[in-house]
């Protein structure tokens, strides 16, 4: 992969219903963030889910890592920054959350996805021809932006 990188980000505020007992964001809905901000970029790229299947492949989550640092609280609105940094052999992106007030960094995560045939349920060593296309399609758009 080249050194370019393709990001966006989405702003969350958060709800009543994501909190734990504790009054803050339970651990489990940062991932839920997470997939927001990835569909977003999915968006950009013009590969979401739905072109996904229709190019018959599924991608999965095969790892996750996150690092919280500062909880996130009721009405608190966050950005959650999305970047794809390899794209060629799976789909690996990271992620920062950061409190849109104080401009601090809440947490860190990172996130990978292989792609998988649907027909053969076979993992695919390298990612389809047609997301790097679009991927890099994408890419190219943001550059003479």
């Amino acid at each position: 992969m080249t050194g370019k990188v393709l990001k966006t980000s989405v702003d969350i505020q958060v709800q009543f219903y994501d909190l734990d007992p504790m009054n803050v964001v339970w651990h489990g809905n940062y991932v839920k963030y997470m997939e927001t901000a990835r569909c977003a970029l999915l968006t950009k790229i013009q590969y979401d889910y739905t072109e996904m299947v229709k190019a018959g492949y599924a991608w999965p989550v095969v790892e996750m890592n996150l690092k919280y640092i500062r909880p996130l609280r009721f009405m608190q609105w966050v950005r959650v920054e999305v970047t794809l940094v390899e794209y060629e052999v799976c789909m690996k992106l990271k992620y920062r959350f950061i409190d849109i007030e104080t401009g601090k960094v809440v947490t860190k995560a990172e996130s990978t996805q292989m792609a998988v045939k649907i027909s053969t349920r076979e993992s695919q060593l390298m990612t389809p021809a047609d997301f790097v296309a679009k991927v890099e399609a994408a890419m190219a758009k943001e550059e003479n932006a």
